[in-house]
């Protein structure tokens, strides 16, 4: 975190780094996806000094989140990624060659073996 940050994007980093890390991801990918996620909060509220615009004019983080989850009707369920990622800690064989749909059935039909 830059030097300076609030209590409450200290608390926010931490959270998502502990959430990113129980997903599965490293470690180092969890530090990243975290500072990435309230760097981009804090330029959308204007706490920090520059902000890109995909920053300031893209779906904010809390609500790319919020169409992913699930919680809505009509959701597509976990992205592409998320799927690999259970699929490689399954050991499911070819999964670099599937598509969102493949690794969901072959999952599936790991999960009924």
């Amino acid at each position: 975190m830059p030097a300076g940050s609030s209590p409450k994007r200290e608390r926010q980093y931490e959270h998502i780094k502990e959430s990113a890390r129980e997903r599965g991801e490293s470690t180092e990918r969890a530090k990243e996806i975290a500072a990435r996620t309230v760097n981009k909060e804090r330029a959308r509220s204007g706490e920090s000094r520059t902000a890109g615009r995909s920053s300031t004019q893209d779906l904010s983080s809390g609500r790319r989140g919020g169409l992913r989850s699930g919680s809505r009707a009509g959701s597509r369920g976990p992205t592409r990624d998320q799927l690999y990622d259970e699929a490689r800690r399954r050991g499911v064989e070819g999964r670099s060659h599937m598509d969102k749909d493949q690794l969901r059935r072959a999952l599936d039909e790991e999960g009924k073996g």
